[in-house]
């Protein structure tokens, strides 16, 4: 039998783990030499490409030295944290990379916390030690010190460390001796890492993760604990409230490589694929027919923010996009929660208006940004963050939020965070850089990101993670501008943008066609005013000396999807094509 090591990698956004498992996947063959490769092979979703973030969770199968190595690459984005979890429980040990510069964040620590209390064995890999400026021997010193902190066991904090850089593809026990390859953390991984015991008895295995297929719907992945798993013979599928069924296992799969490979057995130990179940939920488990097991549930990171989602009712519908209508937006959300387990839907009064519940606001733009390239049009309402009542007393969500800032800012940065109810935990020099932390409730941070860049100079870098519901903590300042709205339909003039500059910022252009309603900058004062940008100048056949200066108009502001959604007041939409974005007021 074929020993097998399943390995979780655990880091931060932007610290290397995707081009990690480039390299492991080189080192190990997976592919043919005359294969055209590109990098980043597990961001294979175009949203994850350009935000260079990993936002599923993938499995990779690589054999070395015999051995079969299961990679699981986990997200290290704050908002799908509902994956995290659930992946972890299918490994041994943990891969733990940290930047040579950047050290241990709040992401990683939070994550690291619930590997060790699973009582996984880690390997601390510290990654970009060629960058300037950086420290690995500190930086492996307060991992020491962060572990033990989270209560490691003796066992846990005897760890290797692994120095190396993934980009050029070395890893070494000393990070003053570059290597060749990427052979001593593989070394390190078969050392280390206990092997995935087989248990004999009846089967047992936890539904921790999913996948779906146009052709096949929804497929169950998850790791045997106990026993084996065969193709067309029957089980019990142990549901949440003590509901038993009986399924059968239509195809199972193990995995290879970077795909699937069909297979008639899987042993315990092993992560797989299993396809022909319906209705089924994660955390649930497959037991024996005759004698079915439960192991414990998985309890999933609930939603902390809520959303409008309704047709396009603007004038300009249907002109960009090809689903315009409530059913496809209907078919199009329900199809989301097959696979996306963090989100729920709820359906309201009306036929073509939907509640959509995510962990944050980066986790409702991704759909709202995957909707748009797929076709779809359809306008959003401004992001509200749930409530709770515990002990009769209101509750709402909190999240730690870490800003890296130059020093100059780091003023400007406390100041706008504690005007929004944020509480100051952690503040400490790193590099030429301060590392602030703080406390803060999640309806502070919608539309935070955009005034602290503004206040920083574009160089503040934030990170934040929700903690815990907490008592409800007052009013918190909203944006203190109001809108500036058309009120003729048109293309706009350069004329009447110009006579009307003092009064506001555009994000509209001379020449964009525009509707009646729509937001087409931000006034410098608190009231919302209506603006005619269609007007054209008074032609007559006198001419007056000084009425034709070139006229100097001001860039337009432009709003990525998610600074939209953070702009935009109660009484307004944000109207998604897959050509624009537009606000537009709520008749």
């Amino acid at each position: 039998m074929q020993s097998i090591r399943n390995i979780a990698i655990i880091a931060h956004v932007d610290h290397g783990k995707t081009t990690l498992v480039d390299k492991i996947i080189d080192q190990c063959k997976v592919f043919d030499d005359r294969v055209e490769r590109t990098e980043l092979l597990l961001d294979n979703n175009d949203l994850e490409r350009e935000r260079g973030i990993t936002i599923l969770s993938k499995n990779v199968s690589v054999t070395y030295n015999g051995v079969k190595i299961n990679v699981i690459d986990t997200p290290g984005h704050a908002d799908f944290g509902g994956e995290v979890e659930r992946v972890l429980k299918m490994a041994d040990g943990v891969l733990l990379l940290v930047d040579a510069f950047e050290g241990a964040m709040p992401q990683t620590r939070f994550v690291l916390g619930k590997a060790l209390e699973l009582g996984l064995k880690p390997i601390v890999v510290v990654n970009k030690v060629d960058k300037d400026n950086c420290t690995p021997d500190l930086v492996q010193e307060s991992i020491f010190d962060l572990m033990f902190s989270l209560d490691a066991t003796e066992d846990q904090l005897n760890f290797p460390t692994i120095y190396g850089s993934a980009k050029n593809g070395w890893m070494s026990t000393d990070h003053k001796k570059p290597t060749e390859n990427i052979i001593p953390l593989l070394d390190a991984i078969i050392e280390t890492i206990p092997e995935a015991p087989y248990q004999e008895g009846t089967p047992q295995m936890q539904i921790t993760s999913l996948d779906f297929s146009k052709f096949v719907g929804r497929i169950a992945i998850g790791r045997i604990f106990r026993g084996d798993l065969e193709e067309n013979k029957d089980y019990t599928i142990c549901k949440q409230g003590g509901v038993k069924k009986k399924i059968r296992i239509k195809e199972l799969y193990v995995f290879e490589g970077m795909g699937k490979v069909r297979v008639q057995k899987a042993r315990s130990g092993d992560i797989c694929a299993i396809v022909g179940i319906e209705d089924f939920e994660i955390g649930d488990t497959i037991a024996d027919l005759t004698n079915p097991e439960e192991l414990t549930r998985i309890a999933i990171d609930e939603p902390t923010m809520s959303m409008l989602f309704t047709i396009n009712t603007s004038p300009f519908f249907g002109k960009e996009g090809k689903f315009v209508t409530s059913r496809h937006l209907r078919d199009r959300l329900y199809l989301e929660l097959e696979k996306n387990l963090a989100m729920r839907v709820e359906e309201t009064s009306s036929e073509d208006k939907f509640i959509v519940f995510g962990r944050g606001v980066l986790h409702l733009s991704v759909l709202i940004e995957t909707m748009r390239r797929e076709g779809y049009e359809l306008q959003v309402g401004k992001p509200q963050v749930l409530y709770k009542e515990i002990d009769g007393k209101k509750h709402e969500p909190y999240e730690t939020l870490v800003v890296d800032v130059p020093e100059e800012f780091a003023s400007k940065a406390i100041d706008l965070v504690t005007q929004r109810k944020g509480d100051m935990l952690v503040m400490e020099p790193k590099g030429d850089l301060q590392h602030l932390e703080f406390d803060i409730p999640s309806r502070g941070l919608i539309g935070l990101r955009n005034n602290m860049l503004t206040a920083t100079a574009g160089n503040a870098v934030m990170t934040h993670r929700f903690r815990e519901f907490g008592p409800y903590k007052g009013d918190i300042p909203e944006r203190n501008k109001g809108s500036l709205i058309s009120m003729e339909a048109g293309p706009s003039t350069a004329f009447a943008i110009n006579r009307l500059q003092d009064r506001g910022r555009f994000f509209i252009e001379p020449g964009d066609v525009i509707y009646k309603g729509q937001v087409v900058g931000e006034h410098t004062r608190d009231n919302d005013l209506e603006v005619n940008l269609v007007k054209g100048k008074q032609l007559t056949n006198m001419r007056k000396s000084g009425s034709d200066e070139a006229v100097k108009i001001a860039p337009k502001v432009k709003f990525s999807l998610e600074e939209a959604m953070e702009f935009i007041q109660a009484d307004e939409y944000l109207e998604v094509t897959p050509l624009s974005l537009r606000m537009r007021k709520i008749k």
